[in-house]
Parts: structure tokens; C-alpha cells; sequence
């Protein structure tokens, strides 16, 4: 779900060219569902091989880190682990929605209603476990790191900019913020044009970053302020928030009485304990393991007979794509040589 801090977080757009040279650690399951939601066929289907299997998100890592590569951006992948017990009623939810979306995607199907048919078959993804594996397979033969956290793959990620280790987290969500990202960057996988839901109209998606110090120095709060604010809105450990309080009114009522607790008007009405979904947003369960943010060359072999032979994808595109990312790695090679020299 994610929670929605646009209205604090103040994003700034950038463009893809300004992250060049720079390391993003990817929120990998946001990734990856975006792909299942967005690469589909004309009437909602997922991309498969001939052997019935999904292929969509192979389709979307491939191209998008081509993409990404091509442009000079280095990349590592955050893997989710096991769930906090919290989480358990948002990922309740989540497989509701998925099921009541599959019902109407199922009945649209059945009226030939293609276009209604289409947004709720974008709804109803799931990672299964073969998909997440072939999906690590992808990367290994990309040359690019990824890494299995404990927990969130948000907590994860965002560690790794506290550390040092990258420049960025991506992820569509804000709530790397409340993990401590130093800097969030969204729409990094998913730039370029989107059609707006329930309506023929294309919109430009464009990268966008966030600077925790920004946003805390700029609203006049602390982390764990922050924190409460997404509390009140509603985070994926008490998915309801509280009805009638938005961004501006949360934001209202933590700088004026501190914490939750102490907001009069919620005293006794709370029914979960604050602290505890601070606990896991101030001190999540993360990976450790250092990261080599340095691609290794593609395996273009291997690439081509998991891609092309295992799994259908045009072996044109494949190795028209391979070769546009050697030769942009040659162009960038040969400049730093010219600098150096």
C-alpha cells in the first residue's frame, strides 16, 4: 500500500540523465509488481512463454535495466523477506482486493468489456516463488547485485544509503522515508508514459527524488514525528489510519502535541500500540552484507538462452539491446580514459 506523504515530502523531478554515475538500491518486489501490473496484453493478459509461464516481469527487469545501464546507472536489487507479524492484516487485504479484482476482471472478460477488462486484470498480480527466482536469474546473468533482506526490502535499501553503500532507494513508496532513507527516488522503473486510470489519456511519468533532512528541516519535524504523521494517515502495519485526518491535519496535530499519545481527541481510541510500528520503521531487521555496486558484464550467452530459448523473448531485441548497453559501457569507458590521461 504504501503511505501517501506526497504533500509533506515536497518531491523534486529530475530526469534520468541527472542519476548517471549515481547507485540505486531497488525496492525489488515494488519493481516487479509494477511490471506485472503494467505489461499485460490488450485485453489485461499477463506476457507468457509458450509453456504457459509469466514473462512480464522478465520483460520489465530486462528492458527497464537495459534502460537504466545504458544511461550510466548502477544498480542493486532488495529482495523481501519475511514479513513483520503486523503486516498480516494488510497482506489480508491485499489478497481481497486481488480476488475481488480477479471476479471482475473474470466477468468483464466474459461481456468482451476489454478496457475494464484491462484495469482490473492489472490488480490482480502475485510473485510466485519460480517468478522471484527467475527474476534473481535475470540480474545474476546482467551482471547486477541483489540482495535478500530478513525483512522489507524497503528497510534494507533504505540502510543502504545511511551507510553510504548507494546514493539512492528506489521505490514508489514513501515509507523508505520512515525506514531513514537519506534520499528516496520514484518513478525510476516505471518512466516514460502512463494512461491514466479510467480514462484514455497518456501522462508523463518522470523520476522524482526526496531528501529525508529536506522534508524533516523543512515541516519542522523529527523521524519519529514522521513516523506518527504516517501512522495517523494509515501505514501497512494499521492499514485504516484514522478516518478524517489527511497529510495537513496529521502534520497539525504531531507538531502541536508531539507524539500520537498525546493527541486529546484520540486518547483512548487508538486500539494498537504506537510504539511498536515505530520499532519497526526505527529499527528494522536488515542485511548487512556489503554490496559491490560495480556491474560485471552481461553473460550474453546465457542471457540469450534464458531469455530466447527458455522462455520466447525475440532473440533480435535481446541482442539489439545487448549492444546498444556494450557500446554505451565502450563510449563510457573511453571517456574516463580521456579524463584520466
Amino acid at each position: 500500500m504504501g503511505v501517501n506523504l506526497r504533500d509533506i515530502a515536497s518531491p523534486r523531478r529530475i530526469t534520468l540523465q541527472e542519476l548517471s554515475g549515481r547507485v540505486i538500491a531497488i525496492d525489488a518486489f515494488n519493481a516487479l509488481y509494477q511490471f506485472l501490473s503494467t505489461i499485460r496484453g490488450p485485453t489485461g493478459d499477463l506476457l507468457r512463454d509458450t509453456k504457459g509461464r509469466v514473462t512480464s516481469h522478465l520483460s520489465g527487469l530486462f528492458y527497464r535495466n537495459i534502460n537504466l545501464m545504458e544511461t550510466g546507472i548502477k544498480l542493486i536489487y532488495v529482495f523481501d523477506g519475511k514479513p513483520p507479524a503486523l503486516k498480516s492484516a494488510e497482506i489480508q487485504r491485499r489478497r481481497e482486493v486481488k480476488a475481488l479484482a480477479a471476479a471482475k476482471y473474470n466477468e468483464a472478460l466474459e461481456r468482451k468489456d476489454y478496457v475494464n477488462a484491462k484495469k482490473f486484470a492489472s490488480a490482480t498480480s502475485y510473485l510466485e516463488d519460480e517468478m522471484i527466482q527467475d527474476s534473481k536469474k535475470l540480474l545474476d546473468l546482467m551482471g547486477i547485485q541483489w540482495i535478500q533482506a530478513p525483512s522489507e526490502g524497503e528497510a534494507t535499501a533504505a540502510h543502504l544509503t545511511t551507510t553510504g553503500s548507494v546514493d539512492y532507494a528506489a521505490s514508489q513508496d514513501y515509507d523508505s522515508l520512515l525506514f531513514g532513507a537519506t534520499k528516496l527516488v520514484r518513478n525510476v522503473t516505471i518512466s516514460g508514459k502512463r494512461k491514466l486510470p479510467n480514462r484514455n489519456v497518456r501522462v508523463d511519468v518522470i523520476p522524482e527524488t526526496v531528501n529525508l533532512n529536506d522534508v524533516l528541516t523543512t515541516n519542522g519535524i523529527t523521524r519519529d514525528q514522521l513516523i506518527d504523521i504516517a501512522i495517523l494517515l494509515g501505514t501497512d502495519f494499521n492499514p485504516d489510519g484514522f478516518e478524517g485526518i489527511g497529510p495537513a491535519t496529521a502534520l497539525k496535530l504531531v507538531k502541536k502535541y508531539g507524539t500520537i499519545e498525546s493527541i486529546p481527541q484520540l486518547k483512548g481510541k487508538l486500539g494498537f500500540d504506537p510504539q511498536e510500528i515505530r520499532r519497526i520503521f526505527l529499527f528494522p531487521e536488515v542485511s548487512t552484507k556489503e554490496v559491490a555496486p560495480n556491474h560485471n558484464p552481461p553473460k550474453k550467452d546465457e542471457l540469450i538462452s534464458f531469455l530466447v530459448s527458455d522462455h520466447d523473448f525475440s532473440r533480435e531485441r535481446i541482442e539489439s539491446s545487448l549492444e546498444r548497453l556494450s557500446k554505451s559501457s565502450a563510449e563510457e569507458t573511453d571517456s574516463l580514459e580521456k579524463w584520466f590521461s
